[in-house]
């Protein structure tokens, strides 16, 4: 009977969700990533800095006294569920399992993005102490330009944050602002070609993630068309996650269904404000 379902075929399909899931993810690559967490919370420590101090003879060395704190990721459950009627399996003229894949795993990559990038959102509340750019004058309500990109760079580099693994994580609207700059477009500043292809993978050190409207909140709009996009160092975002992406699938009777359900545990938080910038952009 349907009701049976061998565990080849939940294998197969488990194994398929996370493989897709990885390749659609966007911003988890780009953050500090703990798995196998226990618990509800996990801790990322964060330690200071010192200064060295000049040795003076026959006296007692003067310790650095760095500070020691620590930031808390607090996990949330989520499921990406659909039901596969079956039916609709005998009538549909495509392959509903590989459709499903790609349904439940872009779900599950969307929803991790939007973990990191409300923890990159908290961080830029007034009651923080995140980089903000916004420029002065008309520029504030300006779309995205390089020179609000040398502003969060400078921003950074004044942080002394490491200059390799800064990523950007844009929309798509504030894209089409920063190809209407020449300075990012034209050879005449910069070898890559971003007319051509149509996107921007790298400039001025960071790597560009660019990420359309989404249901879960993506980078959010307030009411007078700004935007808020962020540049960040990868050890400044941790990501914990209690519980990896897996699948079931149960066959439920009285819908004459097979429910496919996948599921994660996972928190984001903010490990380092320093490494944070906020950039403003009026679309």
């Amino acid at each position: 009977m349907a009701q049976s379902i061998t565990n080849a075929f939940v294998t197969l399909f488990d194994a398929e969700v996370k493989q897709a899931y990885q390749a659609e993810s966007v911003l988890v690559p780009t953050v500090r990533l703990r798995q196998g967490v226990q618990g509800n919370t996990y801790k990322f420590p964060k330690l200071g800095k010192g200064s060295a101090t000049a040795r003076i003879p026959q006296t007692d060395v003067t310790p650095l006294n760095v500070t020691y704190s620590q930031v808390t990721a607090t996990m949330s459950d989520f499921n990406a569920a659909e039901y596969s009627d079956v039916f609709h399996q005998a009538k549909v003229n495509f392959d509903e399992r590989s459709e499903l894949v790609q349904v439940v795993s872009k779900a599950i990559g969307r929803r991790m993005d939007q973990l990191i990038i409300d923890a990159l959102d908290a961080e830029s509340s007034p009651s923080t102490v995140a980089n903000t750019v916004v420029t002065s004058g008309s520029a504030a309500a300006s779309n995205l330009n390089v020179g609000k990109l040398i502003a969060a760079k400078k921003a950074l580099d004044a942080k002394n944050v490491p200059f390799d693994d800064r990523h950007m994580v844009i929309h798509a609207n504030t894209l089409s602002g920063l190809l209407g700059d020449e300075r990012a477009i034209s050879g005449d500043f910069a070898s890559i070609k971003a007319l051509v292809s149509g996107e921007i993978n790298s400039f001025l050190g960071f790597q560009f993630h660019v990420i359309g409207d989404r249901d879960e909140g993506g980078l959010a709009i307030d009411g007078s068309s700004d935007r808020k996009v962020f540049a960040y160092h990868r050890s400044a975002i941790g990501m914990a996650v209690n519980m990896n992406q897996k699948t079931e699938i149960n066959y439920v009777p009285e819908k004459t269904s097979f429910l496919v359900n996948s599921m994660f545990s996972a928190g984001s938080v903010s490990i380092d404000g320093d490494g944070i910038v906020e950039v403003t952009c009026r679309e």
